[in-house]
């Protein structure tokens, strides 16, 4: 009877292992990819292009201010060259989450970023590229402000506010990255 209780904990723990490490790695949507891979193409205007996921270590992760798990930061390359990098993100909007990327040049400034999934009816105005054109150009050392160097939208306070934030969050990371080295900038 004991053989048998000491084999089905270890068969339950295996079980709890597998399932704690599925859902630890954050898989993409194929929808969300589709996206993504549209919003490179158009960006970097090239026909072909190829996602390498930059590991980024746990001591390091917690360092930054926005979350850099498996699945969310990626060197950009096309014909082996690389054209940039790519972060890709969750906000909160009033009462759900909205994706968006960040595509960076090799210097790591703000080539273009991009909503790609809002799930609410109000505040729809930050996918707008006459509106997200603001960061286009903003470097690691820059951090952007709702309401003084990025203008604030009326019937988007939440989201206009909740993606400047993301933005700031997401350069800091990226600087944070470049002094630590973990981003070999040519």
């Amino acid at each position: 009877m004991l053989k048998v209780n000491r084999k089905l904990s270890i068969l339950g723990l295996l079980i709890i292992a597998t399932l704690l490490i599925s859902f630890s790695i954050k898989e993409i949507d194929p929808r969300l990819q589709k996206k993504i891979d549209t919003a490179i193409l158009a960006t970097y205007e090239v026909e072909s292009k190829v996602l390498k996921n930059v590991i980024i270590p746990a001591e390091i992760n917690d360092e930054t201010p926005a979350s850099l798990l498996e699945n969310s930061f990626f060197e950009i390359y096309s014909n082996e060259i690389k054209i940039g990098y790519l972060y890709l993100g969750e906000a909160p909007s009033m009462k759900r989450k909205f994706d968006y990327i960040v595509l960076f040049n090799t210097d790591l400034t703000i080539k273009k970023s991009k909503v790609l999934i809002y799930r609410e009816d109000h505040g729809k105005q930050i996918g707008s590229q006459r509106w997200l054109k603001q960061f286009i150009g903003l470097s690691t050392d820059d951090q952007p402000t709702y309401g003084e160097s990025i203008d604030a939208i009326s019937g988007a306070t939440i989201s206009a506010s909740s993606m400047t934030k993301a933005m700031a969050n997401v350069l800091k990371s990226v600087k944070i990255l470049k002094e630590k080295q973990v981003l070999k900038i040519e």
